[in-house]
This record gives structure tokens, sequence and C-alpha cells, in this order.
């Protein structure tokens, strides 16, 4: 029978695993998105199957390792957090599969004023930042990193209550840019929820190494409550 100790590394690797391919999936709709890439969009919900196929997997062996091994202490508080971390990020790869779909679904071309006007691109950028924060984090297992995540997101946070008055300002000047608007508007929203779920991903991290539940707390710049 396999060991504790093997059972667990073979379960990080996979965790890792899962990680990589949803940043590479979000890396892929970013690119599909502003090149407007149909052929790329398309690999994007092409490779959502492996995805979901990387999540059932996890699942199932994170399940196997508590019944084989009946873990307590630091190896039960990984695998219940690996469980979570990976039930969000299959959420991650849902969005990265949303963002592509509109590419292919809605053919409306985009001025490239409303483009930075709304700071796409920044958003972009930052949430990859966080998903590259959060890989580093759990190789290495450190908090420290972790917690970077969370002065990161509320960029994104700020990002997404300013779209709110960007639009109507747009709008109410031209109301033929409506469809333009709430395309890049269903796009930040999409990645102001990746960021949540990567700050979801990181509280689990600090819950493994330290033992501390950040989910509920007031906000103190440690954590924040959760969609």
């Amino acid at each position: 029978m396999i060991s504790l100790d093997q059972h667990r590394e073979a379960l990080n690797q996979s965790g890792l695993e899962m990680l990589n391919l949803c940043i590479k999936q979000l890396e892929n709709a970013r690119e599909a998105f502003f090149n407007h890439d149909n052929e790329l969009a398309e690999e994007v919900l092409h490779t959502e199957n492996r995805v979901n196929a990387m999540d059932l997997k996890i699942d199932r062996d994170c399940e196997r390792f508590i019944a084989l091994h009946n873990p307590v202490a630091g190896d039960l508080r990984f695998v219940l957090a690996l469980r979570k971390i990976n039930f969000d990020l299959e959420r991650v790869g849902d969005h990265a599969y949303g963002i592509s779909k509109y590419i292919i679904t809605v053919d409306t071309p985009i001025e490239e004023r409303l483009m930075k006007k709304m700071r796409v691109e920044e958003m972009f950028e930052t949430t990859l930042s966080m998903l590259e924060d959060i890989t580093e984090a759990y190789v290495e297992a450190d908090t420290k990193i972790a917690r970077k995540v969370f002065k990161k997101d509320k960029i994104l946070n700020q990002i997404n209550m300013d779209s709110f008055a960007i639009i109507s300002e747009e709008v109410k000047a031209d109301a033929m840019l409506i469809d333009q608007v709430m395309l890049l508007f269903s796009v930040i929203k999409k990645l102001e929820r990746i960021g949540d779920l990567v700050t979801n991903i990181a509280e689990e991290i600090i819950f493994f190494r330290e033992a501390e539940v950040l989910k509920h707390r007031k906000k103190k710049g440690l954590g924040r409550d959760k969609k």
C-alpha cells in the first residue's frame, strides 16, 4: 500500500497541476479576448473537459487519502485545504471558459478607448499576478506570499466598482455603446470573481500551514468575506 507521505506528495503534485492548468486557461482566455482569436477561445472551451476531469480525480484521491490513512493534525488540514483549493480552481477554470465563450458567441468589436477607461487589461494582469503569487505560496507553503493576494484583490474590487459609473457615463453619451460596455462589464465581473477565488485559496494555504481560519473574519488586511 502507498505510504501516507507518498500519497500526500502525489496529491500535492496533482494540486499544482490543476493550478497550472487553470492559469493557462486564463492566459489563453486573455489572449483570445484581446486578439479576438476564435481558435484560441475554442481551445479554452475544449480544455475545460480536462479541467473538469482533473477536478474529479483530485476529489476522489482526497477521499481515498482520508479513507486509507485516517490523517490527523497537519495531514488532515492539508487534505481538507486541498479539496477546497481544488473546488476554487475548478471555478477559476469555469470563468476562463465563460470569457472565452463570449468571444465566440458575442461578435462585438470593442473600442480601445473603452478598454483603457474600464481598465480591463490591468484587471487581467492583476488577476494573473495573484495566481502567480498563489502558485509560489502553494509550492513553498509560504503564508507570507499567500497574504500578498489580499492587497491585489482590492484593485480588482475597485475596478469593478468604478465600472458602474463609467458604463452610465458612456451610455448616456452614446447609447450605441451599450453592447461594448456590457461585454466589458461581464468580463470584469468574472475577473473580480476569480480574484475572490484566489483569496479563498490563500486562506486555505494559511489554514493548512498555521491552523488559522480566516473565513468570516472582519476585514483587517488579512482576509475578507467571500461571495
